[in-house]
């Protein structure tokens, strides 16, 4: 391992010396395009016509956040947390958006929605992902189960990969080499090596993209106070090609494998232990798509393969496979008027082995004959844009499920937009219903399982405004409230025996959502975002009641930018196994608020970027889960080249 270090640490700071000589350019002038966004209508509206506030991280906004994970970039939107992404690199994700979790939160990739069936919650984990892969992220919150089926139950999370270039070769590099430890460190060893490398190009009605990722981070205990640190060790690859055959059909194509392997520390008497979490990814997929006067017909379908394994004192090993097959029809009727008709079919299956007490071996667990089911929702979807200010978007879904038979869900979204001489004042409303289909682990799993679980279901308000002064700045509030019904929770039916249930009660969420985006001079830009959260106490775990984002970035010159990014987590309930009552006791996790900067500049003809990021400034000591550690100041140095 240590020759892996010293390698990516060659590599790395090799490349960094390059840059030592500056050639002067004459900047591009860049022309602002209106913003448009997809996710709330599959249609490419502009966001003033949208009934929606959608947080989109467009592919110059990934520049400036360079050195981050996908996890830690999603994080900082608005009404996002994600819990973990400050702990040891291999620490368990949770999702929390508008009180739900990982298994309300739908994860997508190129229009694909992704999961992991042999997962308690049935979720996508983001540290498959690696961040150097993605173009642009759009965030949609609110119930979506409309357009997006089970799962779509307070945000959709829609990640787009970068496509080739025009060129008919391009060459990337990405290189960042930084430091990982608690705050009562002060060593600053490199111990965090992130590289990526991409070959992409267009050829005629030919284009093609390849790419490998690797990340190996150590140094850090995953348990507060550890005195052996837990490695993370992640690769990835990914291949895709596409045609144009005509001007009316295309079609892409694509392979990928994503891995890592996580140490990790026994939770429960959080002490050190050799324990490792091992999770291997393979998918496939293709998406023709068929366009024809005002309309286009797409087929976006994949194969996804997952096999995890955990070596502890309580071994386990999952398998689970995927097919999603998502057809659907758009048809603009007079660019007023859009119509999305689709199909969504899903085939999810798995199996798993564990160790029965008192043997050696491994037995099967869950039964893959018993452990799948099928999915099949017809769906339609209409936008209404007037020429008076009024636009309406509104869909129906019938799901059809193998276990639990048909459910309806439905949304409607009005809008009303008033021009003015500064810009536009934009009212919204929507009412919208969503399911969250138990998991295969909860239905079929032998000790806890529960085949009579049904569908958690969720009714969601949302009313707010935005207001945009041209090129100056973009101001929105939005109210939300959602009652969720039927939620599934892991029950201790006594005598120590446990079972996943329906709460025979309901639940409510609301909160605000505030989203400030401004040019307070011709050269600095302030992005500032703010959430509270009110919950039922069932649902609060870990969520802050109040979360404030907010970054400034400053244009020293064509080439050199740089932000300063701060952001506070209000304080905290987290649940603590007691050993000596076998209950859990409740405890409560202090505010903390963290201050980091970033820099990046331009040479060799702007077509290298060096950047550093020093995260924490403060070296804050803080806690995102009790017991666990978490990162102190960090400072990394990274490089991408674009030939």
């Amino acid at each position: 391992m240590n020759k892996t270090k010293l390698f990516c640490s060659i590599l790395g700071l090799g490349m960094l010396s390059v840059g030592s000589s500056q050639i002067e350019q004459d900047s591009i002038k860049i022309e602002k395009l209106d913003e448009v966004v997809l996710s709330d209508s599959r249609f490419a509206l502009k966001r003033e016509n949208s009934g929606k506030v959608i947080t989109k991280i467009t592919s110059a906004e990934l520049e400036k956040l360079q050195g981050q994970s996908v996890a830690e970039i999603i994080g900082r939107t608005v009404g996002v947390e994600i819990n973990g992404v400050r702990s040891n690199a291999g620490q368990n994700l949770s999702y929390f958006i508008r009180g739900g979790r990982n298994r309300q939160i739908l994860i997508m990739i190129d229009g694909v929605q992704v999961t992991d069936p042999s997962q308690i919650a049935n979720d996508y984990d983001l540290r498959l992902l690696n961040a150097d892969q993605v173009e642009s992220i759009e965030i949609l919150k609110g119930a979506s189960s409309t357009l997006y089926g089970t799962g779509a139950a307070t945000a959709v999370i829609n990640i787009k990969l970068k496509e080739a270039s025009k060129k008919a070769f391009n060459l990337n590099l990405r290189s960042t080499l930084g430091t990982n430890q608690s705050s009562d460190e002060d060593n600053y060893a490199i111990e965090d090596f992130r590289n990526s490398v991409s070959v992409n190009g267009s050829v005629g009605s030919f284009n093609y993209l390849a790419s490998i990722g690797q990340q190996y981070t150590d140094g850090l205990s995953a348990i507060k106070g550890g005195s052996e640190s837990d490695a993370f060790n992640s690769h990835n690859g990914n291949l895709r090609l596409g045609y144009k055959f005509s001007n009316s059909f295309k079609l892409k194509t694509y392979a990928s494998f994503d891995n890592y392997k996580a140490d990790f520390d026994d939770s429960f008497g959080r002490v050190d232990a050799d324990n490792v979490s091992i999770s291997k990814q393979y998918r496939i997929g293709l998406s023709p798509e068929y366009k024809y006067t005002n309309g286009s017909i797409t087929v976006n379908a994949a194969y996804n393969d997952v096999e995890r394994e955990i070596e502890s004192n309580f071994p386990s090993m999952f398998n689970a496979q995927s097919i999603v097959v998502d057809a659907f029809n758009r048809y603009n009727f007079s660019d007023k008027f859009y119509t999305v008709l689709g199909l969504n079919y899903q085939d999810n299956q798995m199996e798993s082995f564990s160790i029965p007490f008192g043997e050696t071996g491994f037995s099967q667990a869950i039964n893959p004959d018993n452990a799948q089911f099928t999915i099949t929702d017809p769906y339609a979807n209409v936008v209404y844009i007037s020429d008076f200010g009024l636009n309406v978007n509104a869909g129906l879904r019938l799901n059809n499920h193998s276990e639990y038979g048909s459910h309806l869900v439905y949304s409607l979204n009005p809008s009303y937009k008033f021009d003015l001489d500064f810009g536009y004042v934009k009212g919204l409303a929507s009412y919208s219903t969503a399911f969250i289909t138990p998991s295969l682990f909860q239905l079929f799993e032998p000790s806890y399982g529960n085949a009579d679980l049904e569908p958690e279901e969720n009714q969601t308000i949302e009313v707010g405004a935005e207001i945009a002064i041209k090129d100056k700045a973009t101001f929105s509030l939005v109210y939300f409230n959602r009652n969720e019904e039927n939620f599934i929770d892991f029950v201790d039916t006594g005598n120590f025996v446990f079972q996943y249930q329906n709460a025979d009660k309901s639940f409510t969420a609301s909160g605000f959502e505030f989203v400030a985006q401004a040019k307070l001079m011709k050269d600095l830009d302030i992005n500032l975002n703010a959430t509270y959260t009110s919950l039922d106490e069932d649902l609060s775990l870990r969520i802050p009641e109040i979360k404030i984002n907010t970054r400034l970035d400053y244009a020293l010159s064509n080439r050199t930018q740089m932000s300063l990014s701060y952001q506070y987590n209000d304080e905290r309930e987290d649940l603590v196994y007691n050993a000596t009552t076998f209950q859990n006791d409740s405890v409560n996790l202090d505010a903390y608020g963290l201050l980091d900067f970033y820099l990046s500049h331009k040479i060799l003809n702007n077509k290298m970027t060096v950047f550093t990021n020093i995260t924490n400034i403060f070296n804050e000591d803080y806690q995102e889960l009790f017991g666990f550690s978490t990162r102190g100041r960090g400072v990394n140095l990274g490089f991408n080249l674009n030939l």
